[in-house]
């Protein structure tokens, strides 16, 4: 196989030729400088086609074994049996992708979760009605999602420069994001026509398509010698001392800690639309409050161009935090459905810049060496804040009511951020 096409320098189109950037109004569209490399481009690729075949399996196991049981306690225990498996696997992903070709890591990984969603729908398609069975294909799916992402992500920064580390993020979250929206809504037409079963089916075949793009990607061996045991527990150990020597990384851990354990609100959206928001419809007001984030940070990546190539990545990140901040503070004192909309769709869009940055900062910050196990530590961050702020908000939600809860945690943000910034100014002197 080929391997020269990762360094294969594209053209740069005659209008950013001149003055070293677009014109017009190509300088606020999406960035898709990193899309014309082709390595990078069959990464991308397969994301597009498996961010909706993902949420067809993430919509049909909770439905399933709520059809089973009947009981929504039944759906949470088996959010928190994936957890577990998530958190474990993606820090021991992390440091196994230091330690090994990240494209055979990532060919195993994509072939354990089309296999798995295989036997979701073997499962389904014989009528098992098995919760237990359920439950542990779904902890196997989450392992094998865990041990594949860091190594997915930290692939990047061997496919694209580190000018275009924003716009590559900014890429493969906004069709992530679109995933979310677009692949439930998919699933619910789809469960009445074609039934359950097929929707894992449809994941499995698009997890095809993944396998066959990471097959097509060149080599990725590590670029140093791999120190003995660094794939196991000592190498996670090293993970987390690199943390705490290197602040500006530290601190990017942090700003999304921050912004999530303290200023998330998802927990009391069915309270607000019940209570607040109640006059308008409740269903209806419900579907808006959760769609308007995702959609805030499709926004943001359709627009990328108008920040993707700063060169003030630590700034990006605190004032994103900040406006994050801001924007759920207004959410929580919104008495307008549509006010309320608009400001959890400005939160979405500053999340998206926060995202964008905090990932570039992690992949350009840290050696290639120690690029997987910041990764790891990533996905345990990401997938674990909004989980604890979903118990952090309901109780406080149930203490002080609603609106004084979410609006009081977006003002912590924006406090707790700007004492971190002071008090440390590694992020605010970071840059390219």
């Amino acid at each position: 196989m080929d391997t020269s096409e990762s360094s294969t320098e594209p053209r740069t189109p005659k209008a950013e030729q001149e003055d070293g950037g677009p014109r017009g109004w190509r300088r606020f569209a999406m960035d898709t400088r990193p899309l014309r490399r082709p390595a990078y481009r069959r990464l991308w690729a397969s994301t597009v086609v498996t961010a909706v075949g993902s949420q067809l399996t993430a919509v049909a196991v909770p439905k399933q074994i709520y059809d089973i049981t009947g009981s929504s306690a039944w759906v949470g225990a088996a959010s928190l049996a994936g957890l577990l498996p998530l958190i474990v696997f993606a820090l021991w992903g992390g440091a196994i992708a230091d330690s090994m070709d990240r494209r055979r890591l990532l060919l195993l990984t994509n072939t354990g979760i089309a296999v798995t969603s295989l036997l979701f729908w073997v499962q389904a398609f014989v009528g098992l009605e098995s919760v237990w069975t359920l439950m542990l294909l779904l902890a196997l799916q989450q392992a094998f999602w865990g041990l594949n992402a860091p190594a997915r992500s930290a692939s990047i920064a061997r496919l694209v420069p580190a000018d275009e580390l924003p716009a590559a993020n900014a890429l493969g979250s906004t069709v992530m994001q679109t995933g979310q929206i677009a692949g439930p809504l998919l699933a619910g037409a789809l469960i009445p026509v074609i039934g359950l079963a097929e929707l894992y089916l449809i994941d499995a075949l698009a997890l095809c398509v993944t396998v066959w793009a990471v097959y097509r990607l060149p080599a990725l061996p590590p670029l140093a010698a791999a120190k003995a045991g660094s794939a196991g527990l000592r190498g996670v150990l090293e993970g987390f001392r690199y943390i705490s020597g290197h602040a500006v990384l530290l601190l990017s851990f942090l700003a999304d800690i921050v912004a999530m354990v303290l200023g998330m609100p998802r927990a009391l959206f069915p309270q607000l639309a019940s209570e607040t928001y109640a006059p308008y419809g409740e269903g209806f007001a419900l579907g808006l409050l959760f769609a308007a984030i995702p959609l805030g940070a499709v926004l943001g990546g359709l627009f990328s161009g108008t920040f993707s190539r700063a060169r003030r990545h630590g700034w990006m990140v605190i004032g994103s935090v900040v406006v994050w901040g801001l924007a759920v503070a207004g959410f929580g004192l919104s008495g307008s459905l549509w006010l309320a909309v608009a400001f959890l769709a400005l939160a979405g869009v500053a999340d998206m810049v926060s995202m964008v940055f905090r990932g570039a900062i992690l992949l350009s910050a840290a050696t290639d060496e120690m690029r997987g196990r910041m990764q790891g530590v990533f996905t345990v961050v990401v997938a674990g804040g909004p989980r604890l702020a979903d118990v952090l908000h309901g109780t406080a939600g149930s203490a002080f009511g609603p609106r004084t809860a979410v609006a009081g945690g977006g003002v912590l943000v924006v406090v707790v951020m700007l004492a971190l910034a002071a008090a440390m100014p590694a992020l605010r002197r970071y840059r390219v």
